[in-house]
């Protein structure tokens, strides 16, 4: 099928041309036309009907119809007027080129008859193309190395016009290294030469950009330019060069590793591998900084490689050479200064160069302890050190010196209070953040005999039953002393005095000198001392010693061992013999009195009298406490002219000791032979009695405050009678209380008021040796009291009221 299509198509353009050729042949006119290029659309180009003779009126009739050869649509036939004109401008230079001759041919064919026509419209060339050159850029290449006079072809400008439209002329921009050589080969061909006519640097100027310019001859003149970029090219002729002949860059010395210090930059004018650059350290350079620093040769960045030290190390001087890769390659040099900057990194150090240990607690003020040096291996402020201690010490920190200090003491110290001190001492640098490091001094306390032995108490009380053994361990004293070793070394002595007819009180007593127990050397007899009162001397062994006393009280408790001793019958009348008594002696009458005494205080003292075979006592009766021997009924002559009474004297005493005394009695008819006191106390007189018995028994029994001041009550209202003896003798009173507590009180008395000289009675417990004396009352400076807590205020009223007791 597609060979059929192709067969038809080929045998009818066949056809065409016959029935062409043959209209050719048949027609006999030709009309020329002339027309400049790039006319516009309607322009006139001619009255082609006319022209050719034909009837404008016949001309659709005769289908009259024109043909261009090939050339395009260029032209139009106006059916009503017959004229030519331009359907769409013709480019001459499109249509024929470079052609000298240039038309267009055009068929015109009518019928009845037919006829065709040649007609042919000439183009003129106007000048509307401006010279071109094949490029508008022309790149050359050119050695710096290259001598002036060397000649470089160009290739010439084209221009589609013809004639002098087509004609052209060269021109070059100015410049000092080029110009330009026309060279004339025939009338339509020149070559234009570029001539070097000075040496060319690259490192000055690269690139060289000049302008040729091309100019026809049309009118107006139309130019044509090309750009000759001329590249010169490089010779290694230049060295690499720093933009520095000197770095300084400065890191901190805790800079990590891999930090970039400095990225450098060497430059070489020339190009290819003539500019292209290597570093590297220096070949001299110090070990160290190769030790420390890293190049990059491509890059020329040097980084830290090792630990930075401002305190090793404060400058590094780093040689640094670039190096290019041309022909024999050139190389450039440069100096980097790395100053390393300080970082607080170091901790302060501090030293205890000396100690002046221990310190003496009396040691002056101003005493250098110890001597201090701080150091900092760093620098500025974060090498500025200050040294400082904690409040609140009795020291304190001098600085004598840059750097070195003096621990000295500020204020006393006493080492019981405190025995040593443990002092920080602290260095700080001023630094931001500070560092700081601290030691500890302990500084000990010496000590110094400043502290005497004190005993825990101002007085010791002791009891001590007499009759004790020789020997005996009586009580222990102990003192204290807060110094230490030979000052806190206590021994016990007692301060020697003289004790009653000048004994020395150490053969008494004796004190253990290291222990402080305290001897009694002798039995104690109550009876002749009862209060001991000595000092102990408590002496450290430091030097000078120093020594504290204590006052020891030792009362030596009676115990029962005297029996009642009884006076003679007839001793309170003169003379010895029988107790007369008168018949006419009614009740109650007193006959006599067994008078007693017993060397013992107290209950062993105090004595009791009874009749000791009752059966035997007829008539008569003794007083259990008074020794008064009364009748107890009116006498009778059966009762005999006499009786012989055995009175049992015992004290009350444990064991009880006892003692008789036999009493004869004669009775007798005349009353004037009684020699007796015959004023007898009846009715009120004996409740008396027993009432002050009974008072001083509650006295030594209780020693209550409101039984002290019955008893007072009552000794002021007694009233001593006619006949009453009062004699001076040393007494002692012993009161027991509930919880066996006991108070002394040892005085001369001068008021013991007893009836018939009696010494000691019943009645009042005084210690027997009590002379016997008849004169009047008198008074005694007291030689010693002693009073004891709560009993002070029971022994000053005792001894008081026996000052003024009068007893029946």
């Amino acid at each position: 099928m597609a060979l059929l299509r192709r067969e038809t198509l080929v045998t009818g353009q066949l056809l065409r041309l016959v029935l062409l050729h043959t209209a050719w042949e048949v027609g006999s006119g030709q009309v020329r036309y002339s027309l400049p290029e790039e006319s516009k659309h309607g322009t006139f180009v001619g009255r082609l009907a006319q022209d050719l003779g034909l009837e404008v009126s016949e001309l659709v009739s005769r289908m009259f119809r024109m043909v261009s050869k090939g050339r395009g649509d260029y032209f139009e036939v106006n059916l009503q007027s017959g004229v030519l004109f331009v359907n769409s401008p013709v480019d001459r230079e499109e249509v024929c080129g470079q052609s000298p001759l240039c038309a267009i041919d055009l068929e015109v064919i009518v019928d009845k008859p037919l006829r065709i026509f040649h007609v042919e419209v000439e183009i003129q060339d106007i000048n509307d193309n401006a010279p071109v050159f094949p490029v508008n850029e022309l790149n050359l290449f050119i050695s710096e190395s290259t001598l002036p006079g060397s000649r470089f072809p160009g290739e010439g400008a084209f221009d589609a016009d013809i004639g002098t439209n087509s004609l052209l002329t060269y021109k070059l921009s100015s410049n000092e290294f080029f110009t330009l050589d026309v060279q004339k080969k025939n009338d339509k061909s020149k070559s234009a030469e570029l001539v070097l006519r000075k040496a060319l640097d690259r490192e000055e100027i690269p690139l060289h950009n000049l302008l040729l310019t091309a100019t026809d001859r049309g009118k107006p003149e139309l130019t044509g330019t090309v750009q000759l970029v001329i590249t010169v090219l490089d010779v290694n002729d230049n060295a690499p060069v720093f933009g520095q002949s000197v770095y300084e860059v400065s890191v901190t010395e805790n800079t990590t590793v891999g930090e970039l210090v400095v990225k450098l930059n060497a430059t070489d004018l020339d190009e290819g591998i003539n500019k292209d650059i290597a570093y590297y350290f220096n070949i001299l350079s110090d070990p160290e900084v190769k030790d420390m620093f890293s190049i990059d040769s491509h890059t020329g960045e040097i980084r830290i490689k090792g630990e930075l030290d401002f305190e090793g190390t404060k400058l590094y001087e780093i040689q640094v050479q670039a190096t290019d890769e041309g022909h024999a390659p050139m190389v450039g040099h440069c100096k980097i200064l790395v100053e390393v900057l300080d970082v607080n990194d170091n901790v302060p150090e501090l030293a205890v160069t000396s100690l002046y240990l221990p310190v003496l607690e009396d040691a002056p003020l101003g005493t250098v302890v110890a001597l201090i040096s701080v150091s900092d291996r760093d620098s500025g402020d974060n090498g500025k050190v200050t040294c400082s201690i904690p409040p609140d010490l009795p020291f304190q920190l001098v600085s004598t010196f840059k750097n070195y200090h003096s621990l000295v003491l500020a204020e006393a110290v006493d080492r019981e209070r405190v025995s040593e001190y443990k002092i920080l001492v602290t260095a700080r640098d001023e630094g931001a953040p500070s560092l700081s490091a601290s030691s500890s001094i302990l500084v000990p306390i010496a000590d110094v005999n400043d502290n005497a032995p004190a005993f825990p108490q101002p007085v010791y009380t002791v009891f001590v039953k007499e009759n004790n053994r020789p020997g005996a361990h009586l009580l222990s004293v102990s003192a204290s002393d807060p110094d230490v070793r030979e000052n806190a070394f206590v021994s016990y002595s007692v301060v020697e005095r003289s004790v009653g007819e000048q004994q020395p009180v150490s053969s008494y007593i004796s004190v253990h000198s290291e222990s402080g127990h305290i001897y009694g050397l002798q039995p104690f007899d109550y009876e002749e001392l009862q209060v001991l009162q000595f000092q102990v001397s408590a002496r450290d062994a430091g030097f000078p010693s120093l020594c504290g006393n204590v006052t020891v009280q030792l009362f030596v408790l009676d115990e029962n061992d005297n029996a009642p001793a009884v006076s003679p019958p007839g001793s309170g009348r003169g003379s010895p013999g029988p107790e007369l008594v008168p018949l006419s002696a009614g009740a109650g009458h007193v006959v006599g009195k067994i008078r007693a005494v017993d060397a013992d205080s107290g209950y062993n003292a105090w004595l009791r009298y009874e009749v000791q075979e009752a059966g035997a006592a007829g008539p008569f009766r003794v007083g259990v406490y008074s020794g008064e021997i009364s009748t107890t009924r009116a006498l009778e002559e059966a009762d005999g002219p006499s009786q012989r009474l055995v009175i049992l004297v015992k004290d009350h005493g444990e064991p009880a000791l006892s003692a008789t005394a036999t009493v004869s009695l004669s009775l007798v008819e005349s009353p004037q032979a009684v020699k007796w006191d015959s004023r007898q106390r009846v009715g009120s007189e004996r409740p008396l009695v027993d009432m002050n018995v009974s008072l001083m028994i509650a006295i030594c029994s209780l020693s209550g405050l409101f039984v002290l001041v019955i008893v007072v009550y009552v000794g002021l209202r007694c009233h001593p009678g006619p006949e009453v003896m009062c004699g001076p003798g040393k007494a002692t009173v012993v009161c027991s209380s509930e919880v066996g507590s006991w108070s002394y009180s040892q005085r001369q008395i001068q008021n013991l008021c007893v009836r018939e000289v009696t010494a000691k009675n019943d009645l009042m417990v005084f210690s027997p040796n009590v002379p016997h004396s008849s004169g009047n009352v008198g008074i005694e400076k007291p030689q010693q009291e002693l009073t004891l807590k709560s009993s002070a205020v029971v022994s000053q009223m005792t001894e008081s009221l026996f000052g003024n007791i009068c007893m029946l």
